[in-house]
């Protein structure tokens, strides 16, 4: 059940609670460097590479506050993505007047949202506070609105030194974004970053009670993508389920592999 406060569904303001089966160290190495030399990290890749599980376990291990939001597409309204933006920074930076900032995505046109991007960064700048680190997971699902491209143009040059942006999104986004990457502003990690080393893969189904054999045939047959990163997402769930995928696989060998899965749920 939706769990609300006011009209916002909280869910979508809250740090996912599965924890990474691995910790992909190498990538958390990549992504915290991007702290201090760029503006924004846009985490790139197709449904199940991995982008959701990297960005909880980054926002778990970075030494600054996290703002956390979960866009839908129901969100492609400017004033009802900046009230979740809003409401999740302003958790953190008290410095934030919803009201005033609110009101102005009420009043202005969709292609006029760069003044709302210089208002929001102006009241984000404002006071004294810990470095903070936003993540804005799926925001392809609002590339299409007439908002996206000008206020995010505007806002990623002006955000203060002590606040990172990370996106995750499963294309590009428009091209004068895109852009920002020539200017030192955008860093993007892509499913190329993303993809699973052979030796990470051995060490996620070692986890699994799994052996080198299974993640190496794992690994070759899924050109180190999908279903790793499955196993990698998912603790609670992916034991018996992803193991079945993997076992059904048409490769004699790995079907009559033996798995334990001891954290499953029926």
């Amino acid at each position: 059940m939706e769990n609300k406060q006011g009209h916002l569904i909280q869910e979508k303001l809250t740090l996912p609670s599965a924890t990474a089966r691995l910790t992909r160290r190498r990538l958390l190495r990549v992504l915290d460097a991007h702290l201090a030399s760029y503006n924004a990290t846009i985490v790139n890749g197709r449904a199940g590479t991995g982008k959701t599980v990297l960005a909880a376990d980054f926002a778990r291990h970075v030494q600054r506050a996290v703002a956390w939001y979960k866009v839908d597409a129901a969100d492609s309204d400017l004033r009802t993505f900046c009230e979740y933006l809003i409401e999740t920074v302003r958790r953190l930076r008290p410095s934030i007047v919803p009201g005033r900032l609110l009101e102005l995505a009420r009043i202005i046109e969709s292609v006029r949202a760069e003044r709302l991007a210089e208002a929001f960064v102006f009241q984000l700048s404002e006071g004294h506070a810990e470095p903070l680190l936003i993540v804005i997971e799926d925001l392809h699902l609002v590339y299409d609105t007439d908002w996206v491209v000008p206020f995010f143009r505007r806002l990623l040059p002006l955000l203060p030194p002590d606040v990172h942006l990370l996106i995750t999104c499963r294309s590009l986004p428009p091209a004068p974004l895109w852009r920002l990457r020539s200017k030192q502003m955008l860093r993007v990690v892509d499913e190329e970053e993303l993809a699973f080393t052979v030796d990470e893969a051995i060490k996620l189904f070692e986890n699994y009670g799994l052996s080198e054999e299974h993640a190496r045939l794992a690994w070759h047959h899924n050109n180190r993508a999908a279903i790793i990163a499955d196993f990698a997402a998912t603790p609670g769930r992916a034991g018996r389920a992803i193991a079945d995928s993997l076992l059904s696989l048409d490769n004699s060998p790995l079907r009559m592999l033996s798995y334990r899965t001891p954290d499953y749920q029926t």
